[in-house]
């Protein structure tokens, strides 16, 4: 198993994550770094585009010839990530370059959604040199000391929180606030990956792909965002603390916020807010993935599978990364980038459970669940009394079709 850690595509670390328990399971685990923000998804125009991608590549094809010597099999290697890594994975299953390269695939809040025109990042790239007062060109920025480089970055994102001006940014890039993402060159990534995914690409391999019940809930919850959203801001349309308006998710707001209002009745402001982010980021391109995968592999014999993971971590909810120590099965030896989030007594009998159910799905392609197929959409709630369901989202389903 070879895991892509999360990061926003801008920053990231193998030290949070401990493998020792898969290995404990007969489990060979991997852990890589890969280049993140412009070091790792600057594009010039210049033909070198996604070379994070493609250290994630070259890091599967060691992977391949090396790590029999190390007692893995190098034809049953299962990817799997968190976040912008599922987001990685997701581009993968796309990509030519990465094709053989590994049978089993694990998406965890990520799918295969986000990357960007190459007008857009091309231009997000000149703005990176000129900020830097140098020419757009690879040598000199390569020449640009490290610190001053990061801080140019930092700059940039904070340019695009301050003016978000969708005629310099693009939709895109405001409604995800990533400026370094993969890039559509139309060579390393010849289409959007959803509709390379949906063309057949990835259909030899077998996915497995979820999402948490409040993900993005995270992310306004740590910044106390989620408590100066108000009413008057969703019906206004306002961005909220470098939050962005509704209407940059594609739905209009009036008809999105009442519905979110009726299924969430005793949501505040901030949680309808962070609900509709959760869709937008993970929920609606995580269901997208598994029907565009489950209708190409029917011609193959690979599988689908979908899963939501629902419980509450301790005044936070089920939210963004709470899944990822469950299923590394590191409660008791787990790295503060994750105990914050578990608060005294996370149930081990949920993490036996996922961790089981992973490494199933790695040794032998089944977790342990039915299949997923778009007529029922089988999902596996993982809580602290694990159950399936058919279709849990069929109303958010419905609300965003046809939206980017």
């Amino acid at each position: 198993m070879v895991w892509i850690q999360g990061g926003g595509f801008e920053f990231s670390s193998t030290a949070a994550y401990d493998g020792r328990n898969f290995a404990r399971d007969g489990v060979v685990c991997v852990v890589l770094n890969w280049r993140v923000g412009a070091d790792g998804f600057l594009d010039l125009g210049d033909g070198q585009a996604n070379v994070g991608l493609l250290d994630q590549i070259a890091a599967l094809e060691w992977t391949r010839a090396n790590i029999a010597a190390f007692g893995g099999d190098p034809g049953n290697v299962t990817v799997f990530g968190e976040s912008a890594g599922a987001m990685s994975i997701g581009v993968l299953l796309s990509m030519p370059r990465a094709e053989g390269l590994f049978r089993r695939a694990i998406l965890q809040s990520g799918a295969a959604h986000h990357a960007l025109s190459s007008e857009t990042t091309q231009r997000i790239g000149g703005f990176l040199a000129e900020k830097l007062g140098v020419p757009p060109t690879r040598k000199a920025l390569a020449a640009v000391p490290v610190q001053r480089f990061l801080a140019a970055q930092a700059k940039l994102k904070a340019d695009l929180i301050a003016n978000p001006d969708p005629e310099r940014w693009g939709a895109d890039v405001l409604a995800s606030q990533m400026l370094w993402q993969p890039t559509i060159d139309g060579d390393t990534i010849p289409l959007p990956p959803i509709q390379r995914i949906a063309a057949g690409a990835g259909s030899m391999a077998d996915v497995m792909v979820g999402t948490n019940t409040e993900d993005w809930k995270l992310f306004l919850a740590i910044t106390g965002v989620i408590g100066k959203v108000t009413e008057r801001d969703l019906a206004e349309n306002r961005r909220v603390n470098g939050f962005p308006p509704l209407a940059i998710y594609g739905l209009p707001p009036e008809t999105t916020l009442r519905e979110y209002r009726s299924h969430y009745p005793d949501s505040s402001p901030g949680e309808l807010l962070a609900a509709v982010e959760t869709d937008w980021w993970v929920r609606i391109p995580a269901i997208r993935l598994a029907d565009a995968h489950a209708m190409a592999a029917s011609a193959t014999s690979a599988r689908t599978y979908m899963y939501e993971f629902g419980w509450a971590a301790p005044g936070l909810g089920a939210v963004h990364a709470v899944e990822v120590p469950f299923v590394f099965d590191t409660l008791d030896t787990n790295s503060r980038l994750f105990a914050p989030l578990l608060g005294t007594d996370p149930p081990q009998e949920l993490a036996d459970a996922m961790h089981a159910a992973w490494v199933s799905f790695a040794t032998t392609g089944d977790p342990g669940w039915p299949g997923y197929e778009p007529e029922r959409r089988t999902t596996m709630v993982f809580n602290t009394g694990p159950r399936l369901v058919f279709d849990p989202r069929a109303w958010e389903r419905e609300l965003w079709k046809g939206s980017r």
